[in-house]
């Protein structure tokens, strides 16, 4: 979801506070009854060091929430049943989150997963020939890490263009990269490849993005987090060349998309299905 204007890396002032007012509507809808659904959602923000959780709560109309847990990456999941013989379920999320900016500083690595995890390539991340002519590309004189992977960023903004439509969760960085275009997650996943190559350890994040003149939004935002030694994990928000500041809110990271997806899950039935997604994010 890019900012309109010229795009920049921007430092934000460490201490500038933000509240910020969400609500997520998930819609499903099938073309004849559904007999079994399970849906994994990850649309529940934690408390961290860059942003507190006011309140947030989630309801389920047509379905109920079995249980939740906290998976291998410190999320927290919630699976949700569709009600037998429905043809329709919604999924609502809302809430209040105060941020602090920290200059897409997230800091130490939580939970028992070690850094070096974050190496490891994965279907939609696994480098080819596209990715690996992309690394050689960038300067080998940079000796700072930080300016390297922003020089990354700017490369992979440059090289594949924002486009709505014409990509999918399926995917890949490499099929991203050769065709030019894409989206956020896109974006994301092609800076994962790259910058493992390079041997940084690196991660995707799902979340929230307050977009200036735009509260409502038909999707959620990606973005990536790299691990720099002496620094820990630092944010890049390939899609619109910034560091994440106070007008994000992390929810879910993982290897992929597929670790963070903000909802994902199973059905039994030949039923055909149609997703909906609104969001609206205001300060």
């Amino acid at each position: 979801m890019p900012w309109a204007g010229r795009l920049k890396w921007i430092t934000a002032f460490t201490g500038s506070r933000m509240r910020l007012s969400i609500s997520h509507l998930t819609k499903y809808e099938y073309d004849q009854p559904v007999h079994y659904a399970l849906q994994q959602v990850r649309l529940t923000p934690k408390s961290q060091a860059s942003q507190t959780v006011l309140t947030w709560d989630m309801t389920v109309d047509g379905g109920r929430i079995e249980l939740e847990f906290t998976d291998q990456h410190q999320n927290l999941v919630t699976l949700i049943s569709i009600h037998e013989k429905q043809s329709e379920i919604s999924i609502h999320c809302q809430g209040e989150v105060e941020t602090i900016a920290q200059s897409g500083l997230a800091g130490r690595q939580y939970g028992d997963t070690p850094s070096w995890y974050f190496k490891r390539a994965t279907a939609l991340t696994k480098p080819g020939e596209q990715i690996r002519e992309l690394v050689k590309s960038l300067a080998y004189d940079v000796r700072d890490d930080l300016t390297r992977l922003r020089e990354l960023s700017g490369l992979v903004a440059k090289t594949v263009s924002y486009q709505q439509g014409r990509t999918n969760p399926q995917t890949t960085a490499e099929d991203a990269i050769a065709a030019g275009h894409g989206v956020c997650q896109d974006h994301t996943h092609i800076f994962l490849s790259a910058a493992r190559l390079l041997g940084f350890p690196a991660r995707y994040v799902s979340g929230y993005l307050l977009i200036e003149n735009k509260a409502e939004q038909d999707a959620s935002h990606a973005w990536a987090e790299a691990w720099i030694d002496k620094i820990g994990w630092t944010g890049f928000d390939v899609s619109n060349g910034v560091s994440p500041d106070q007008r994000y809110v992390r929810v879910a990271t993982g290897l992929d998309y597929r670790d963070a997806a903000p909802v994902s899950g199973i059905r039994i039935g030949d039923a055909a299905e149609s997703m909906t997604v609104t969001v609206h994010v205001q300060g």
